[in-house]
């Protein structure tokens, strides 16, 4: 067992604050090269920050990544955001395998569900955020019915964000929502969203509340 592995168990015993786990799937494939990616890891950068500054969120929500370019990678395993020291910069290249990597993510939201149940740790609704600016090249279609209806059963906020010329019908797939498209390349004021949305969900007195969402019109082009 590596180090982070044991941390992130351990934390389940130690830390009894309910969780909120978020799973970003991320499109790092050639189109994504130049500016999209650095908005996008600059983006990132600062919701951990802004996370961490958060004295209850940052014990609660545990973020996750699979990156989608060239491959799938679990760039990261669902982790509170206390624990996490640091995220390597992504790099774009290849084509975009996100079937496969939304039915990581959804396997690593299972397997980390069985652990919080495991450890009787509460938690909330999770969450999977799928950010891309193409559509899969892949065998997605039984994937994205997954996620559809896991989202219709409140089993999961499944978030699809289309960037550049995405292709929202393909996206929307993914969830009982339809997709969002992101305004130009502001990243940050999604991940500025996304903080203060995590925010609310981990200052939630239940775990089965409904929760209101901040505004969406700081980032979003509908």
């Amino acid at each position: 067992m590596d180090y982070l592995e044991k941390k992130r168990k351990d934390d389940l015993i130690v830390n009894p604050t309910p969780r909120c786990a978020c799973i970003l799937v991320l499109d790092t494939s050639g189109s994504m090269a130049g500016d999209p990616i650095e908005e996008l890891n600059n983006g990132l950068m600062n919701f951990l920050s802004e996370v961490r500054e958060d004295e209850l969120a940052q014990y609660s929500v545990e973020l996750g990544i699979v990156a989608a370019g060239g491959g799938v990678r679990e760039a990261l395993p669902l982790t509170p955001i206390h624990l996490i020291e640091a995220v390597n910069y992504f790099e774009a290249g290849g084509d975009t395998p996100l079937g496969e990597a939304v039915e990581t993510a959804l396997n690593m939201l299972e397997r980390r569900k069985t652990e919080y149940k495991r450890t009787g740790v509460p938690y909330y609704q999770p969450w999977l955020v799928l950010i891309s600016d193409g559509e899969p090249n892949d065998n997605w279609e039984e994937t994205a019915a997954r996620a559809r209806n896991m989202s219709a059963a409140r089993k999961l906020v499944s978030l699809p964000v289309g960037v550049s010329s995405a292709d929202l019908d393909v996206l929307s797939r993914f969830s009982s929502r339809p997709a969002k498209r992101l305004s130009g390349l502001k990243f940050r004021e999604f991940f500025e969203w996304l903080s203060a949305s995590m925010a609310r969900v981990s200052s939630s007195a239940s775990t089965t509340a409904q929760i209101n969402l901040p505004p969406t019109d700081g980032w979003d082009s509908i």
